[in-house]
């Protein structure tokens, strides 16, 4: 039975939450620690990576741990394994361990930690708080003879051309004739060297992310009967796969402030919360970002948000919500924790859809440095 490589599971889990989506500047994802070009058969999903989930991954036997938190955060100036960090390190390393880190891109991507958070709460008509990534439109108009438009479609379609909301395969083909000479060296599908010639061809349209670039045109050159293809490749006032950090939605049921925080407690599983507001108020609009999302008050007040929820809420910020007539419910940075079963979920899901003998292991190491007394 084949075993996967470290390379093949990542490139699994980027296809769903890429580097690309990343919105801190300079944020250090990716392969923090170690190589993914070896066997792996075990991977422990982690919040963050201490040394006792790395205990916890030795113990299990996993060769690989992705981690929302990255174990890296600053440069190094140094690597001391007389110091608890370079310990960590020393430890992962030589029990051949790599860690990967998906940080701001996993919040961002659809069913990240934001939308794992959003699950958790029962939000319904989300949105996104802030945009932070979207794509270009791009139009691939080529022209082929009629005998040939069909395959083209098809080939066009599979490797995601023409899908519009929730239509695919979507594509324009309008009737014509092309013209060409073929000069001495060619070697022309139609017509002969030195004649002009005349063939019945469609114009065939079709729209596509501009990331998907390079496979539709690899598509279309495969399927092509031409030599030389005619065809446009054109830029539209239009962008796509438009994603964004935080979300915006709507509570099942109006709740009050008190009742919505003991909701959080609930749903989040956290001992207990901070609240800015009127207890007794009534919310039902809630705008959330995992982590720390004290910068983006504002935008959750521009979203109309009855309630804020974001972690690590500091003291001056906490004011100036109050005094815009933003509620907020501060559950701390932890709970971003959710990540850990969702990221399993998905990649266990993934993995089975590709044959992948691959086990995804939680971990069960607490790693919320605080403690509620």
């Amino acid at each position: 039975m084949k075993t996967e490589n470290g390379q093949e599971i990542i490139q699994l889990f980027e296809s769903w939450s890429p580097k690309k989506l990343a919105c801190m500047e300079n944020d250090p994802i990716g392969l923090a620690i170690g190589t993914l070009n070896k066997p792996v058969t075990k991977v422990l999903v982690t919040l963050d990576v201490n040394e006792a989930v790395a205990d916890e991954a030795i113990a299990q036997g996993c060769e690989l741990i992705i981690a929302h938190h990255p174990p890296i955060f600053r440069r190094l100036a140094n690597i001391r394994t007389d110091n608890p960090a370079g310990q960590l390190y020393e430890k992962l390393i030589k029990h051949d361990i790599a860690v990967y880190a998906a940080h701001t891109n996993l919040d961002v991507a659809n069913g990240g930690v934001n939308d794992l958070l959003a699950d958790a709460l029962q939000l319904e008509n989300r949105s996104i708080l802030e945009e932070t990534y979207a794509e270009d439109v791009l139009k691939l108009v080529v022209f082929i003879p009629t005998a040939n438009a069909e395959e083209l479609r098809e080939a066009l379609a599979k490797a995601g051309a023409g899908r519009l909301g929730s239509y695919e395969a979507c594509s324009y083909t309008s009737v014509g004739e092309g013209r060409f000479r073929a000069r001495d060296g060619a070697n022309p599908h139609v017509g002969l060297i030195g004649e002009l010639h005349v063939e019945r061809e469609v114009k065939v349209e079709v729209v596509f992310p501009a990331s998907l670039k390079n496979r539709l045109l690899k598509a279309m050159l495969n399927v092509h009967p031409y030599e030389e293809p005619a065809y446009d490749v054109i830029r539209l006032d239009q962008q796509t796969n438009i994603m964004g950090l935080g979300r915006v939605g709507y509570l099942p049921q109006e709740m009050t402030l008190h009742e919505f925080a003991e909701f959080v407690k609930q749903q989040l599983d956290v001992p207990t919360v901070r609240v800015v507001g009127d207890l007794q108020s009534k919310v039902k609009k809630i705008a959330l970002v995992g982590g720390d999302g004290n910068k983006y008050i504002y935008t959750a007040k521009r979203a109309g948000a009855d309630v804020f929820l974001t972690g690590d809420m500091y003291f001056h910020t906490a004011q100036d919500a109050q005094a815009i007539g933003l509620q907020i419910v501060d559950p701390g940075h932890h709970v971003e924790k959710v990540m850990i079963a969702g990221v399993a979920k998905k990649m266990a899901d993934m993995c089975k859809d590709k044959n992948f003998t691959v086990e995804f292991v939680q971990t069960t190491i607490d790693t919320e440095p605080f403690l509620f007394v």
